[in-house]
């Protein structure tokens, strides 16, 4: 009679299974979590991968320390006006079921608004309704499911379940046994004689299996845990192969000593798990070292006003802000860090935080966090934390901006992947089969030969290191990315768009002159201070040119996307932007870029500025225009048109007076014609343009603009340096297919040995991870060199 195993976990249901819809279950608590699931039209989980959950706990009392406020709130990440953001760490996530579930909470709880899973740190970030469901009612929710959270206050110190030794014990463990068993192989190697034979080999065989042990059923668990979870979702990946060569190569060697057969391969085996370690545990480490060199300090190369004891306002670094700095904070900036609010009217969009566009008011005392944008005027905020203790880095991976931006590559990648080992496993059962007929003492040999010597390792380890590695020689360069996936889609990019305002100009050049009637005090004043509070590359060279004026708050400040500022008092009013907007029909400066003003509805005069491009622009666009398609895009009028015409190739399209939505159709219908577009903003105005392309680049220039709809952050110093950055993106994908072919050769000259009986087992154990990590040290050592390219 079959065992009955558990629909829910997959355990054994012993004796007394409960049955529940035609359904066994090992226990009340597995069958609970199905129902709920069933109950919530959630039962598509089990679709995915089959007996994928884990047996509730009993929590009961365990969480009972959530009820108090002090230590919610150093667990929250995001609190305000109900709405709270916590980042949880999940030991349980292990499969694609584990993730549809853990993104699909608001569906068991109305007051859950949004999850989103992590898979490779193991942790999801959950948005809810704080007046809905408490802190405390979600951990249990998510416990009863079967996914409880491991909660220390010492996470936040980023130390706990940052450190994981077990891949270094399983190393440890796995090089020691090699050593030992290699040691007691040299009476087999060196064909000892008598004192051999006659008194210790027994001795020495049983010892060597018993070293065998622990590396077997502890240091190689992964990989035969990695294949059984792929057999069962009936997926081939990668650790299929190796996990049927270790088992082959135990049993076999384990049958030999047993018979007195002869040694086994217990060498070969130990040898084979030690270097397949090596190389995970170097790759670990090089990611870890990845991660370090890309922290904030690297993600964000802008500045904050800061307003020093003097009252004189200064640009400093982000990660340099301390608790109690004061911060003055422009409309469309970011709040880099949690802080107090200290003057003016706080009008915070958060939906880069929580998906929320409706702003909130926040008066005088009230507590803003990391994340929100303000939308309003200039305000004044006092540090509570410094960067590295908020979140504001982790914008880029909030979903509200995930786009289905992927290439083809990585696809490429999972389908060699398992096409290989579908080439793997049937070359070495057709060998096996046909050595069974040859000669069957060659069998096993040829079996387990072909699975070591072919393990598609080399070719899965190509593309992380290549691109990780690209990632951190970028950030070296001022060239900061979202994620290695932008590498593979800058690689392939066949259109550039430019903005031109704060892109390919600059605002710390180039001269300004006043045309109009004289400005009383008060006006100079009130404009002064409208100027303040925008962040537009233009306003911020009136601010700097215009005499000091004392800080008035404002009363009213609207800024226009594409048209003008205004700001007012209880008794006067300014505008400043485009002739239209502030109502001159008589325009005489056309073509010049000029930003007119007006005061209480009445028309003073324009500022005329006289661009300064940056250095290299005219090489860079020219080299560009080689293989590459490209325009401007400005929302300025055409008075710099014969300047660009003589500066960009002949044929450039140039379009002027283009609002926000006019560039995301643009590059929309650039797209429609199956085009791989970049588009290039300063942040501002430029947001859903760089959200629509396939690679979003903002320029970054001493403001604090940074927008999280980009897909990278280019410091405006290395703008000539661009074309370079897609060169080198071209060539890291060369790189990786390169290996991939290095890596074919040697797996058919490898198995010509091993299908022809050959090949010794130990031979094949070292050559494989060998492969492996010769293929790591080549694509770094290839990476390398195209940085140093850079430097030139």
């Amino acid at each position: 009679m079959d065992k009955a195993t558990c629909y829910h976990c997959g355990d054994d249901c012993g004796n007394n299974p409960i049955n529940h819809n035609d359904k066994n279950f090992c226990c009340n608590g597995c069958k609970t979590v199905y129902e709920i699931f069933s109950n919530n039209d959630l039962s598509y989980y089990y679709d995915l991968q089959s007996a994928a959950g884990a047996s509730p706990k009993e929590v009961a009392g365990k969480y009972d320390f959530l009820e108090s406020q002090n230590i919610v709130e150093k667990l929250i990440e995001f609190n305000d006006n109900g709405t709270q953001i916590i980042n949880l760490y999940i030991p349980h996530i292990h499969c694609s079921s584990c993730i549809w579930i853990l993104e699909n909470l608001n569906k068991l709880n109305k007051g859950i608004n949004s999850s989103q899973v992590d898979f490779p740190k193991k942790t999801v970030r959950v948005t809810f309704n704080s007046n809905k469901v408490s802190l405390k009612e979600l951990v249990l929710l998510m416990a009863r499911i079967g996914y409880e959270p491991y909660i220390s206050l010492d996470d936040y110190d980023k130390t706990k379940k940052g450190t994981d030794r077990s891949m270094s014990y399983k190393l440890g463990i796995a090089g020691f046994a090699f050593g030992n068993v290699m040691f007691l192989s040299f009476p087999e190697y060196f064909e000892v004689g008598e004192f051999w034979l006659e008194q210790f080999k027994g001795v020495f065989r049983w010892l060597m299996f018993v070293f065998s042990l622990p590396v077997v059923f502890y240091a190689a668990q992964d990989y035969f845990i990695s294949a059984y979870k792929g057999l069962r979702s009936k997926f081939l990946n990668i650790d299929i192969p190796i996990a049927l060569g270790i088992l082959v190569l135990f049993l076999r060697s384990t049958v030999e000593i047993i018979f007195d057969w002869g040694s086994g391969f217990f060498d070969s085996l130990t040898g084979l798990v030690f270097f397949l370690l090596l190389g995970k545990f170097f790759q670990q480490k090089t990611y870890s070292y990845l991660s370090f060199e890309r922290d904030y300090k690297s993600y964000f190369p802008i500045a904050v006003t800061r307003i020093t004891s003097e009252n004189t306002e200064e640009n400093t670094q982000v990660y340099d802000i301390k608790s109690g700095d004061r911060l003055l904070i422009r409309n469309g900036e970011l709040i880099p860090v949690d802080a107090i609010l200290i003057n003016g009217n706080a009008k915070i969009d958060y939906s880069f935080v929580t998906g929320e566009s409706e702003p909130v008011e926040k008066r005088s005392g009230d507590k803003v966090y990391a994340g929100g944008r303000q939308i309003s005027s200039a305000i004044e905020i006092e540090a509570i934390k410094s960067v590295s203790q908020s979140y504001l880095t982790q914008l880029w991976s909030n979903a509200v901006f995930q786009q289905d931006k992927s290439g083809s590559f990585q696809t490429l990648t999972d389908s060699i992947g398992k096409r290989f080992t579908i080439a793997v496993l049937t070359i070495a059962f057709v060998s096996a089969i046909i050595w069974l007929i040859i000669d069957p003492s060659k069998t096993i040999n040829v079996f387990t030969a072909v699975l070591i010597i072919a393990c598609p390792c080399a070719i899965a380890l190509a593309a992380p290191f290549t691109l990780g590695n690209m990632l951190r020689i970028f950030g070296r360069h001022g060239f900061y990315l979202r994620d290695t996936q932008t590498i593979e889609q800058l690689a392939q990019i066949d259109t550039a768009i430019f903005d031109k305002t704060g892109t390919i100009t600059t605002a710390e050049k180039g001269n300004v002159y006043y045309e109009g009637l004289e400005l009383t005090s008060e006006e100079e004043s009130l404009l002064k201070n409208t100027l303040r509070s925008s962040n537009h590359p233009l306003s911020r060279k009136l601010y700097d040119m215009l005499a000091e004026q004392n800080i008035v708050p404002l009363e009213e400040y609207e800024e226009y996307l594409g048209q003008g500022i205004k700001g007012s008092t209880v008794t006067d009013s300014v505008k400043i932007g485009s002739a239209a907007f502030v109502g001159n029909t008589n325009i005489n400066n056309k073509d010049s870029t000029s930003v007119h003003l007006s005061s209480n509805d009445e028309y003073k005069g324009c500022f005329i500025f006289q661009n300064q491009y940056r250095d290299g622009v005219g090489e860079t666009f020219k080299t560009m225009s080689r293989d590459l398609e490209l325009a401007i895009l400005s929302g300025d009028n055409a008075g710099e048109r014969a300047n660009l015409t003589k500066l960009l190739p002949p044929g450039t399209p140039l379009y002027f007076n283009q609002k926000p939505d006019n560039k995301l159709q643009f590059i929309k219908s650039l797209q429609d014609q199956n085009k791989n577009v970049m588009m290039v903003g300063d942040g501002l105005n430029d947001a859903g343009a760089l959200a629509q392309s396939n690679v979003g680049i903002a320029i970054s220039e001493n403001v604090n603009v940074f927008s999280p709809a980009c897909d990278g952050i280019l410091d405006a110093k290395n703008f000539k340096s661009l074309y370079q950055y897609i060169l080198a993106s071209r060539k890291a994908i060369k790189i990786i297919k390169l290996s991939f072919i290095l890596s074919l050769m040697y797996n058919l000259v490898g198995l010509y040995f091993a299908v022809t009986g050959q090949l010794q087992p130990v031979i094949a154990a070292i050559l494989m991870p060998l492969s492996s990590i010769s293929i790591v040290i080549f694509t770094t050592v290839a990476t390398n060199l195209l940085g140093k390219k850079l430097r030139q």
